[in-house]
C-alpha cells in the first residue's frame, strides 16, 4: 500500500510543474498559451543537465561535427517546438478548429480520398516531427477522420489528459498491444484511416537505418498494407510562420515490394525532413537503444 501510495505521490509531483505551468495562463489566448510552454520548454532544455545531457548524447552521434554552441541552440529550439506541440495536444478540441493554420497538399491526400471513396481503409504513416497532429487535423478538414495508435503513459496524470486530447482529434484510440492490434485491424478492413507514428524503437523490430544509423523499427505498418491492399502514406505537419501555421504534407503512397524496403522507405522520408528542419524533431525517444 505504501509503495503504491509513494508511486500516486511521485506522478503528480512530475505531473505539477506541467499543471502549473498550463493552469496559470489559461486566461490567455490559444497562441500566446501555445508560445508560453514552449518557452518554458526552452528553458528546461538549457538549464536541466538530464534533458541537457540526453539531448546531447542523441544529437551527437547525427552531427558528430556541430559544435557545443550549436547543439545547445538546437536543443533549445526543439524544447520550444516540443513545448508548443504539447499543448496543442493538450487542446487538442480547440486546435481542431484553427482551420486557418492547416495547409494540406499533396499526392498522398488524393489517394487517400480515392481510398475511402472505393470503401477502401488507408494507413498515415509519420513521425513526432513538426506537430503531428496537424496531420490528423487536415484530415478532418477534408471531412474525413484518422483513428490513431498511441503507447500508454505509466504516469495516470499525464494520460488522462494526453487520451482525451488525441481522442478529440479523431476516432478510433487504440493503445499498443494485441488487443489493439486486434481493434486496429477490424478499423482497416471496415473501410477506416489510422495514423501511426513509425519513429520509436521497437525492441521486437528491424534494423532499418534511420538518420544514418540502424534502429529497431516495426514493420507492422507495411505488414498491413500489404495484407490488405491498403495504401500506406507518408504526411508530416510542418511548422511554419514561427510555429504558428502548420504546412501538411502528404506523399506519394510507398509502392508495395516487401515490409523492409517499404518501412526504410518511410525512415528515409522522414530522416530527409529531419535534417531540413532537425530542431522539429523530438530527439529524446532514445531511437537507436538497443540496435
Amino acid at each position: 500500500m505504501l509503495s503504491a501510495s509513494l508511486k500516486s505521490f511521485l506522478h503528480y509531483a512530475r505531473y505539477f510543474p506541467l499543471w502549473s505551468a498550463l493552469t496559470a495562463v489559461r486566461w490567455q489566448s490559444f497562441d500566446s498559451r501555445s508560445r508560453g510552454l514552449g518557452t518554458t520548454f526552452r528553458i528546461v532544455m538549457r538549464w536541466f543537465p538530464p534533458a541537457r545531457i540526453r539531448f546531447d548524447r542523441e544529437a551527437k552521434r547525427v552531427f558528430p561535427n556541430m559544435k557545443r554552441g550549436a547543439r545547445a541552440k538546437l536543443g533549445q529550439d526543439m524544447g520550444r517546438h516540443m513545448g508548443r506541440t504539447l499543448f496543442e495536444i493538450y487542446h487538442e478540441a480547440e486546435f481542431q478548429t484553427q482551420h486557418h493554420k492547416f495547409m494540406a497538399s499533396g499526392p498522398g491526400l488524393v489517394a487517400l480520398k480515392e481510398a475511402q471513396a472505393a470503401g477502401k481503409g488507408a494507413i498515415i504513416v509519420s513521425g513526432h516531427f513538426g506537430q503531428w497532429e496537424a496531420v490528423r487535423a487536415a484530415i478532418k478538414m477534408h471531412g474525413l477522420e484518422s483513428g490513431a495508435v498511441y503507447r500508454p503513459h505509466k504516469n495516470r496524470h499525464y494520460e488522462r489528459r494526453i487520451l482525451a486530447g488525441i481522442e478529440a482529434g479523431g476516432m478510433p484510440i487504440l493503445a499498443t498491444g494485441h488487443v489493439g492490434t486486434r481493434a486496429l485491424v477490424r478499423h482497416l478492413r471496415d473501410g477506416g484511416i489510422i495514423s501511426i507514428l513509425l519513429d520509436e524503437k521497437y525492441s521486437e523490430g528491424v534494423r532499418i537505418p534511420f538518420l544514418g544509423h540502424d534502429a529497431l523499427t516495426s514493420l507492422s505498418a507495411a505488414q498491413l498494407a500489404l495484407k490488405y491492399d491498403l495504401p500506406m502514406i507518408p504526411a508530416f505537419g510542418t511548422r511554419i510562420d514561427d510555429g504558428n501555421a502548420f504546412r501538411v504534407d502528404f506523399e506519394e503512397p510507398i509502392p508495395h515490394t516487401d515490409s523492409i524496403t517499404m518501412t526504410r522507405t518511410f525512415n528515409d522520408s522522414l530522416s530527409a525532413r529531419i535534417m531540413a528542419d532537425p530542431e522539429q524533431w523530438y530527439w529524446m525517444l532514445r531511437r537507436w537503444d538497443g540496435a
